[in-house]
């Protein structure tokens, strides 16, 4: 699958935000959602985790020492064991969930006590932005940008996130201001 031009530096700058969380937690257990169809950001973190697994519809077939992938549909459930990662991460994907928050709670129900989930999503003042530079100058993938349910302000995040069971979130925008960044902890009350 050829990328268009632009979506290397975006995913670059998406992996360069959440890299230092990462490094916190070393040798950690994680989960990317959404990891994509070559699992790059796990590929690129191997060095920095005990154990990756990532999940997506157009996830690539890896099974090796440190990472493995699952192809499979993000609609309501994850299909792993509540308690079993440190971290889970969630890079531009909210924003093409068609139930974003069941797959919250589920993340939620993933992550061990203690663990965090860090994630990005467009803003909602990127939307025209984005359709601009996909649909006029074809620097982003289209069929991406019709993919897009929904785009997120900082309250909007919040709200979504507090309702799926998250607390202590952290936030703020990048990319001037077309992106927002996030994190925040597990609530312990939805912990079995």
């Amino acid at each position: 699958m050829k990328e268009e031009l632009l979506e290397p530096l975006l995913r670059k700058m998406r992996i360069s935000r959440i890299l230092p969380i990462i490094k916190k937690y070393p040798q950690c257990n994680l989960l990317d959602v959404g990891c994509g169809w070559e699992a790059r950001l796990l590929l690129s973190i191997e060095d920095h985790i005990s154990k990756g697994g990532g999940i997506d519809f157009k996830a690539p077939n890896i099974c090796r020492n440190k990472i493995s992938t699952i192809a499979a549909e993000i609609s309501k459930t994850l299909p792993f064991e509540s308690n079993s990662f440190d971290v889970v991460t969630l890079l531009a994907v909210l924003e093409h969930l068609s139930f974003p928050e069941d797959i919250l709670r589920e993340i939620n129900r993933v992550l061990k006590p203690g663990g965090v989930l860090v994630g990005t999503v467009p803003s909602k003042i990127a939307q025209p932005v984005l359709e601009f530079l996909s649909y006029r100058l074809g620097i982003i993938n289209p069929r991406e940008i019709r993919d897009h349910k929904r785009y997120y302000d900082k309250d909007s995040l919040a709200d979504i996130l507090q309702h799926a069971g998250f607390n202590d979130i952290k936030h703020n925008y990048f990319q001037l201001g077309m992106n927002n960044f996030f994190m925040s902890y597990a609530a312990d009350m939805l912990r079995s």
